[in-house]
């Protein structure tokens, strides 16, 4: 199996060129203010692994949602550390005559960064979600019991029932007589006796109900009362 080539990360060689100058620069103050030998570069070690430990902490509660103030306190010393050494290094500071407040300050970070690294290190961890209770023990089936032989029971198949007759259709009531007025009967009397007059035959209920503009049954009600 081939290994893929290596590649140049520029992200990479940005922080390794920053990282080395932060680091001398570290162990420059830390060699003006009288730390000198093994001493002086032990300084920058200490502050990047507070750096580190912090941001580590800072991630982990994050992942958990538990408070994050000493986290970002410790960060913020080591940041202010380094950022710190990287500034007075730029010329801003005589390295060869360093003030006691600074002499102060170096000599008093190795206890400092102890006490940082043990209260990261050493702070309970948070809570996690404790699991559930377990769910209870389900019941153990039965198993199956024997079955014996049985005569199976037959069924008797009910006889169809007759269908039911079908409902006679209700009797309709008898059409009803139509009331003619007395003024419509003596008009028709005249239209047939002008009928017979022009024809010489009875009026018949068709023609007499196109002359008078009355319904069907209307019709036979007044030619049954000229008879």
């Amino acid at each position: 199996m081939r290994r893929p080539p290596l590649r140049l990360d520029a992200v990479l060689v940005q922080a390794v060129i920053a990282g080395a100058l932060s680091f001398s620069h570290l162990h420059d103050l830390a060699a003006a203010a009288g730390q000198d030998g093994w001493k002086a570069w032990a300084y920058p070690v200490s502050v990047d692994l507070l750096l580190v430990a912090a941001w580590r902490r800072l991630r982990a509660l994050r992942d958990t949602g538990a408070p994050r103030r000493s986290a970002w306190t410790w960060f913020a010393v080591a940041l202010a550390a380094s950022l710190g050494a990287n500034v007075a290094t730029a010329g801003l500071l005589d390295l060869h005559d360093v003030p006691d407040w600074l002499r102060i300050l170096v000599a008093g970070w190795p206890a400092l960064a102890f006490l940082g690294g043990t209260l990261l290190v050493h702070n309970p961890a948070p809570e996690q979600a404790r699991p559930g209770p377990s769910a209870p023990e389900q019941a153990q089936p039965e198993p199956p019991r024997p079955v014996r032989d049985v005569e199976p029971v037959r069924e008797e198949t009910p006889a169809p029932e007759a269908a039911p007759a079908a409902p006679e259709p209700p009797a309709l009531p008898p059409a009803a007589t139509p009331t003619v007025p007395p003024a419509l009967i003596t008009h028709a009397r005249k239209l047939a006796d002008a009928h017979r007059a022009s024809t010489g035959r009875a009026i018949d209920t068709d023609t007499l109900r196109a002359r008078l503009g009355v319904p069907a049954p209307m019709a036979d009600a007044i030619a049954a009362q000229l008879i």
